[in-house]
């Protein structure tokens, strides 16, 4: 007899795909893709391309936006979406930079950051899990609301950062084994993404949370809770990328994190994730996140300009949306 769940569906078979093999082919294929994109840079530039500080460079500008893909899968894996997280980036960045906060140095720059990520996340959280606000709604006011008291703080001015042992941190003196500090971070959020959604009961509850929300409350799991929790976990990774970019930059704007929220769920669709809900892979959005950021690389060092490059990020996004529903028609 096999045992069903209230809805009606093995629970271990139920969820077995969203975590499955698939998500491995897909990763390949991404990395097959990158391989191509090495070899284009290669045999067009390879002087400039394959220099160690190009190749550092490209890992470093994939950082802040890979540490806001993370949880930003883990939104879309919900079943939820997060159109605030360049904004809350903006906010948090500026926040973390204020004169008041500098005096602080270094623990009140991060603690900031990632004070202001969660405050955001909490609220968003809060609109959707128990205020009934419909995910893009409550995000796309969460991004008004934030851009606005973002550019209130700075009054449209850049805010420079004196701490010396911020600044550091983008120097190469930092580097450890060649490794930029903020390439380990990325490392560290997605080593921690994974174990969270592979092998924990959180990520158990996400899965099922986005691929049934019902079947998920029968199976009693608080699902508003859950997506609290989802919320708060994407206004962390908005608050650590935050600090990230202002190491990067050595500022704070109210510009900052401009079209994060769009390349975040680009990286988590290509990567594999499904728009839907109810399957995610960090591994794959890291390596989306990775295609996009060398893309941009290779136009830059071939001098093509921007426009071109958003048409090839838009075919790769239509691509792997299509194989997403053909993969969805026919799951064997």
């Amino acid at each position: 007899m096999t045992l069903t769940t209230p809805a009606g569906t093995p629970p271990r078979e139920g969820r077995r795909p969203a975590l499955g093999p698939r998500p491995d082919v897909r990763n390949l294929s991404l990395l097959g893709v990158l391989a191509v994109l090495v070899l284009v840079g290669g045999l067009t530039r390879p002087a400039e391309f394959l220099a160690a500080s190009n190749l550092q460079l490209v890992l470093t500008q994939a950082s802040v936006i890979g540490v806001v893909t993370v949880g930003m899968t883990f939104v879309i894996t919900g079943g939820g979406i997060d159109l605030s997280v360049g904004a809350v980036v903006a906010l948090a960045s500026v926040w973390a930079t204020t004169l008041a906060t500098q005096e602080f140095g270094f623990a009140g720059i991060l603690f900031t950051a990632v004070v202001v990520g969660l405050g955001c996340g909490l609220v968003n959280g809060l609109l959707v899990a128990y205020g009934g606000m419909v995910p893009f709604i409550a995000t796309l006011a969460m991004l008004a609301s934030a851009r606005g008291l973002a550019l209130q703080i700075t009054e449209g001015r850049t805010q420079i950062v004196t701490v010396p042992s911020v600044l550091d941190l983008g120097l190469p003196d930092s580097h450890v084994l060649g490794i930029p500090p903020l390439v380990l971070v990325l490392a560290a959020v997605t080593a921690a993404g994974w174990l969270l959604l592979n092998r924990t009961t959180f990520g158990r509850r996400t899965v099922a949370v986005g691929g049934n929300p019902e079947a998920a409350r029968l199976a009693g799991i608080d699902v508003r809770r859950q997506r609290l929790l989802l919320y708060l976990l994407s206004g962390l990774c908005c608050g650590i990328a935050a600090f990230l970019l202002i190491v990067l930059s050595g500022s704070g704007q109210n510009t900052n994190g401009n079209l994060y929220e769009l390349d975040a769920i680009a990286a988590a669709i290509i990567g594999g994730t499904l728009l839907s809900g109810g399957r995610g892979t960090i591994a794959g959005s890291v390596l989306g996140v990775l295609v996009f950021t060398t893309i941009t690389n290779l136009f830059a060092l071939n001098n093509l300009q921007s426009d071109v490059q958003q048409i090839a990020k838009g075919a790769i996004i239509v691509a792997a949306v299509l194989v997403q529903h053909r993969t969805a028609r026919d799951p064997h």
